[in-house]
């Protein structure tokens, strides 16, 4: 693609398209520009129209275009098309920082999160001047270009919050500290001199806050990691400032300010160097009294969250994203205290806390606030240690949880008005999430009535939590580590429940509310056949929803968990009723149709998935309906998104598992057709497992006349792919692969297709593969795969015993041996770095994997082997019976002692000898 003004109005006029709401007009334009972002030029173009389009809104698009286009395509993935050639490259990485800084806020974001995708990938081996070009720019006195700076440096650094210790990050940071604490250091005292220069000045004073709240969160960045002697210097001028800034008037300092001044008190208070900075009495009840219980308070601007931007509010306060909020930097701020000074901590708050609820009983109805304070205060004063998974896993002992639960929390849910004091309520019920772990049974048992009748209220934030909750409970773990509450306790519920819930996907903005339809699974989950009374009015709902949502997918988490329902609703009714198989069929498959054509990408991978639990539930035949699908399922451009291929495969296995006959005997084209998609997906280091998922499902399936002509290419193709690419991944697969070849077609079938590719090519492989590769194997199926199909060719293999591969036969069965009392060999070669198979890059929808569709674990040797080991012995027996004399020479002259030890423990185990 040229850089021509030609191409930049195509380029604009299609942009314009992905803005309409219109999905008839929106899609196809979309896919357009996914068909030519692979082009050369293609990122210069859209860099070019953010620069000098004369409409703010193509500006603002190509922008997001472009960070997207980056996210997709920056990192380079072996086996996977480089989309972006060498030269789109160095050119983006010339201009950006300069294209970044002078471009206005909202597009400066999106090309300062560009700059740290390519700086995550990049930076600092390939891009080792971008450092220097930033920190010069904080000369420039321009704020609106030093924000740009702090903002991108942000976005590039606060991953060293997360990252693992490692000598590798540690010089990275050493490198960015050398070239960066000393200017940042500057740049923040600067700043603080500004603010008192201009401290009449409320826009000046926004600018340089804002300024102030980066530094705070590189400095946190920087220091995570803990280099102390990089600022060790200057912690205590640091700290002083930042507390002095905190006792002014709150009111008058911006909350982002506030929340990264506190969380940075937070940081340093819990480092055992820094200690002493606190152990002043003094120092440790102003921090109490003037920090942190101001920034308790439920604020102006936290009641209009909870009330008009209550989704914004839940995402905070739920999953912990809440780090910029004044709250939550104060529960750290307490939590980080009470690391060093627990029993002075607890002493100053316990006061506070008795304090606001005298105020509060005084006159509820004015006085609620003090409550909510209260109990953040108690929730912070008690966590210890917490999981997003398991609530609290360490409390406080100096406060009395379960107390607090009776007389504090519960009254107010036992309320009948379920819309009266919304905050206290979604307090008294997060309270529950928090400390589920350290509160009785009993007492829980008595919330999830209450839990169910706040599904009914007005507030968003209510029955988001009373759902959310109910799910937590539903999950918790009891002795034996079975689920706490029994389906019989939740039964005398059950009607009310899945009525509240269903109803609350009704209430206005929880049409798709995740955690409702998470606890819609969890309950299916948990209730089981208790719920199939129920299951006809449930998947009408259901598929009511999915029809909907489809239109327009937005919510994934949503999406996912209905799609669990789902399929608990088929799993549950079909293992009560198989024949009840064909009413879900009815129900889904029309609305499964409409996905399929309309392409809807996000949920592709789900349909599949679902189809294949439906298939494998039909015990007979496969039914005409997923027949006339089958051919649409080798069609290449649906295994061209790696999303689908998981899924796809599986429903594949489903179709072999179910009507191979049918298969064989349809169109010539259908093996051809598989075998395709097998040389497809084996090619590449990513996906090469589900190709051998596929393989093993042909062979051990479709009737062996189907697949005769074909077996010698489908070797050729994995010798092929060995002698270009041979990984630990590709080996496993392959050895589990020739022994279900030797256990469906022979042990004399695998070597002559060997030794009839090229001579003595079988005993290359038994050398060079079997013997030496088979300890890394692993899985029990897996393994009794391997050891079955050894047996078989140790025993029922005649060049085996009279011919050059003789020599052989002891190693094989050492190597056998091996596999049944070895540890398993998981060394990977220092060369080798596996791809993550979930998280490969590309634009295409990831896999996600339906947890209650998962697919039961098959063994192809059930019926044939119950224990491996035994069968070895009875084949080596009925061997030494045909050859006497031959076995126990061979075994008691090569096999080492300790080996020969374990094989006589077989024998005296199947009652056999060998002759």
């Amino acid at each position: 693609m040229e850089l021509s003004d030609a191409n930049l109005q195509t380029l604009t006029e299609y942009l314009k398209k992905t803005l309409d709401p219109d999905p008839a007009i929106r899609r196809p334009a979309e896919k357009f520009l996914e068909s030519v972002e692979g082009n050369q030029n293609y990122p210069l173009l859209l860099l070019t129209l953010l620069e000098k389009s004369q409409d703010n809104v193509i500006k603002v698009c190509a922008s997001v275009t472009f960070k997207n286009y980056i996210k997709r395509n920056w990192r380079i993935v072996e086996d996977e098309l480089n989309k972006i050639c060498e030269a789109d490259r160095v050119a983006i990485k010339a201009n950006i920082v300069h294209l970044m800084l002078s471009s206005p806020e909202q597009i400066q974001k999106q090309l300062s999160d560009a700059i740290s995708i390519i700086g995550r990938e990049d930076f600092p081996q390939k891009w080792p001047d971008l450092l220097t070009e930033m920190v010069n720019r904080f000369q420039s006195g321009d704020f609106h270009v030093i924000n740009g700076v702090l903002r991108t440096a942000h976005s590039l650094f606060k991953r060293y919050r997360h990252e693992f210790k490692s000598n590798e990050l540690w010089t990275e940071i050493k490198l960015v500290l050398d070239a960066f604490a000393l200017p940042l250091t500057n740049l923040f005292k600067a700043t603080i001199e500004l603010c008192s220069t201009h401290a009449n000045d409320a826009s000046a004073l926004r600018i340089l806050f804002s300024s102030l709240i980066l530094i705070s969160k590189l400095f946190y960045s920087l220091n995570f990691q803990d280099l102390p002697e990089f600022f060790e210097d200057n912690m205590e001028t640091w700290m002083n400032n930042f507390h002095t800034l905190l006792t002014l008037d709150n009111k008058l300092l911006q909350t982002d300010l506030v929340s990264n001044a506190i969380q940075f008190l937070a940081s340093v208070c819990e480092r055992p160097h820094y200690k002493n900075l606190f152990e002043d009495q003094n120092t440790l009840t102003s921090i109490c009294e003037k920090v942190i219980v101001p920034n308790m308070e439920f604020r102006a601007a936290d009641e209009e969250a909870f009330e008009d931007n209550s989704e914004e509010y839940i995402r905070r306060d739920l999953e912990g994203s809440d780090i910029d909020t004044r709250r939550r930097a104060a529960c750290d701020l307490v939590r980080g205290l009470c690391k060093f000074f627990e029993g002075p901590v607890t002493g100053i708050f316990s006061g506070y806390v008795n304090s606001m609820l005298q105020e509060y009983a005084k006159n509820p109805s004015v006085n609620w606030k003090h409550k909510d304070a209260a109990i953040y205060l108690v929730t912070s004063l008690a966590s210890k240690a917490q999981t997003q998974k398991h609530g609290i896993t360490q409390a406080n002992e100096l406060v009395n949880l379960t107390e607090f639960f009776v007389n504090h929390i519960l009254p107010d849910l036992k309320s009948a008005n379920v819309n009266e004091f919304p905050v206290l309520k979604a307090d008294g019920i997060k309270y529950i999430m928090i400390f589920r772990n350290q509160v009785p049974k009993e007492h829980l048992l008595v919330s999830v009535p209450l839990l169910i009748n706040h599904l009914q209220a007005e507030s968003i934030v209510v029955h988001t939590y009373a759902a959310h909750a109910l799910e937590r409970l539903f999950t918790m773990r009891g002795p034996n580590n079975a689920t706490l509450f029994t389906a019989a306790e939740i039964a005398p519920f059950v009607e009310i429940l899945l009525t509240n819930l269903f109803k609350a996907l009704t209430l206005p903005g929880s049409s798709e509310n995740e955690y409702i339809m998470k606890a819609i699974m969890r309950s299916f989950s948990l209730l089981q056949e208790a719920i199939i009374p129920y299951i006809p009015t449930l998947i009408t709902q259901l598929t009511q929803k999915l029809l909907a949502v489809s239109k327009n997918p937005s919510k994934p988490h949503f999406n996912h968990y209905m799609f669990e329902a789902i399929c608990l609703a088929i799993r549950i009714t079909c293992k009560a009723n198989p024949a009840a198989v064909v009413n879900f069929e009815e129900a889904l498959f029309l609305v499964f149709t409409e996905i399929l054509q309309n392409d809807v990408q996000e949920f592709i991978p789900y349909v599949f998935q679902v189809m294949s639990l439906l298939l494998e539930t039909h015990k007979n035949d496969i039914p005409s309906s997923y027949m006339a699908l089958f051919p649409h399922l080798l069609q290449p451009v649906l295994w061209e998104r790696t999303g689908n291929i998981p899924a796809l495969v599986r429903l594949l296995q489903a179709f072999l598992e179910r009507g191979s006959n049918t298969i064989a005997s349809a169109a010539a084209d259908r093996i051809p057709g598989l075998l395709g998609v097998f040389q497809k997906l084996i090619a590449s280091k990513a996906n090469d497992h589900q190709g051998f998922y596929l393989l093993n499902s042909i062979i051990e399936h479709m009737p062996p006349e189907s697949v005769d002509q074909y077996r010698k290419q489908i070797f050729l193709l994995l010798f092929q792919r060995l002698q270009n690419s041979k990984t630990t991944k590709f080996i496993k697969s392959f050895l589990v692969f020739i022994n279900l070849y030797c256990i469906k077609y022979g042990a004399l079938a695998l070597q002559e297709i060997f030794d009839g590719i090229q001579p003595k090519m079988f005993g290359m492989v038994l050398e060079k593969i079997i013997i030496p590769e088979i300890q890394k194997v692993s899985g029990n199926v897996e393994k009794k795969i391997c050891a079955v199909g050894i047996t078989k060719l140790l025993t029922e293999c005649p060049p085996m015993m009279d011919t050059e591969y003789t020599k052989l036969w002891t190693p094989l069965l050492q190597s056998l041996i091996g596999l049944f009392e070895l540890p398993e060999d998981d060394t990977i070669p220092d060369e080798e770095h596996f791809i993550d198979i979930e998280d490969t890059p590309g634009y295409q929808t990831a896999f996600s994997q339906l947890a209650f569709a998962g697919k039961k674990e098959h063994d192809p040797v059930g019926q044939m082997v119950n224990n491996p080991k035994i069968h070895l012995a009875q084949s080596l027996h009925k061997l030494s019976t045909a050859c006497p004399g031959r076995v126990p020479s061979m075994v008691s002259t090569s096999l080492n002692a300790e080996a020969l030890q374990y094989l006589q423990g077989y024998l005296q185990a199947a009652s056999v000898t060998l002759m």
